[in-house]
């Protein structure tokens, strides 16, 4: 059953002890899968030993996705160079994945509708500053509805985002502040308040090295919001579950943990325990060393079994999820377009002149 209020549970205890790249060798899964050593060693532990546990992407594509033996955490075998991820986000990925160069009515409603989701989840938990203005950076921001939002409430909110079409349509259209540009090339004395990832961690090459990049930017209360599929949940055919877009794949266990070993504290996990996607917040705190036991690796192998049709069409929150989602969408397609255009018009005033970024959170 669905559940009104967010939910903490479920976070792994850490071994301040324990090195990274030390840990328990798992005990292998129920079934027999090939074992492979990656060039790339694992972005959470530091291993090379993985199961190879998918060599097809949901349409059929050769696609190698590898389970690490050690901490859990699966990702591609192989891994995209950042040269090959730069063009394929900047002019591939809304046309392979949404067929969409500018995105429909249908995705600008729906993109709102979750930015105001989590801007609404966000409010008890924003850092109190004596500063003029607080800070967000939304990295991967699509068409900027989330800094959007944050910017009508008065924050210094800004997003970025490598995707042309999109971008263009959020700047020209929405009047958002979002700019193409990635991580690295944001000027490195800003520090901001909040940092949001929503659907953007699963991308990177490396969100180990992003989220150490984050922490550098972040003032030393500040927070991190991630949003990301949530391989934990029920899933009716694993066969589904990996493309090529999605380099990593996270659970709640190996999210936390990869979070705590870059400095960040876990907050609050919102949501249900069911959902699709895991929605959590972290504050900034100083690296831990994290034991890695197999609650990882078994919490990888225990969902991937799970993933059947009779176990996941039985469940009552199935049909609960289904029915609003059908109703969502059914809304969608009869209001979208109205919706959109009495956004846009709304949005129409450019926002005051102001900097894009932190205008009173430099660093010292």
């Amino acid at each position: 059953m669905p559940v009104s209020e967010p939910s903490n549970a479920s976070l792994p205890e850490s071994d301040e002890t324990s090195q990274r790249n030390t840990c328990p060798e798992a005990g292998g899964s129920p079934r027999p899968t090939p074992t492979r050593t990656v060039e790339v060693p694992c972005d959470l532990c530091g291993r090379t030993s993985f199961e190879v546990i998918a060599t097809r992407d949901r349409h059929g594509r050769p696609l190698q996705t590898a389970l690490c033996r050690c901490c859990g955490l699966v990702r591609h075998a192989e891994l995209p160079s950042e040269q090959e991820l730069a063009a394929f986000y900047a002019k591939e990925y809304r046309l392979r994945y949404h067929d969409e160069w500018t995105p429909s009515a249908r995705r600008v409603m729906r993109a709102w509708k979750n930015a105001a989701r989590i801007h609404r989840q966000l409010q008890p938990f924003l850092p109190a500053t004596d500063r003029q203005r607080r800070s967000l950076l939304d990295v991967g921001s699509g068409i900027g509805c989330l800094p959007k939002l944050f910017e009508q409430t008065g924050w210094d909110a800004h997003g970025i985002e490598p995707n042309e079409g999109f971008q263009a349509y959020g700047k020209t259209r929405l009047r958002a502040p979002v700019e193409r540009a990635d991580l690295q090339s944001m000027p490195t004395e800003l520090r901001w308040d909040v940092v949001t990832l929503v659907h953007v961690i699963e991308h990177l090459r490396s969100p180990r090295a992003a989220l150490a990049d984050i922490h550098r930017r972040l003032q030393s209360d500040g927070l991190l919001y991630v949003e990301c599929p949530n391989l934990a949940a029920p899933h009716a055919v694993r066969s589904r579950l990996f493309h090529y877009a999605h380099i990593f794949n996270f659970t709640p266990v190996t999210l936390t943990w990869l979070a705590r070993s870059v400095g960040f504290e876990p907050v609050m996990r919102f949501g249900h325990p069911d959902d699709a996607n895991l929605q959590m917040l972290f504050k900034r705190s100083e690296p831990q060393r994290v034991g890695f036991d197999d609650r990882g690796y078994r919490t990888t192998i225990d969902a991937l079994l799970r993933a059947q049709p009779r176990h996941y069409y039985a469940r009552p929150f199935y049909w609960y999820s289904r029915c609003r989602k059908l109703l969502a969408y059914a809304w969608e397609h009869l209001t979208a377009n109205t919706f959109v255009q009495r956004l846009e018009r709304r949005l129409a005033d450019p926002p005051e002149p102001g900097s894009l970024g932190p205008s009173a959170a430099r660093a010292a």
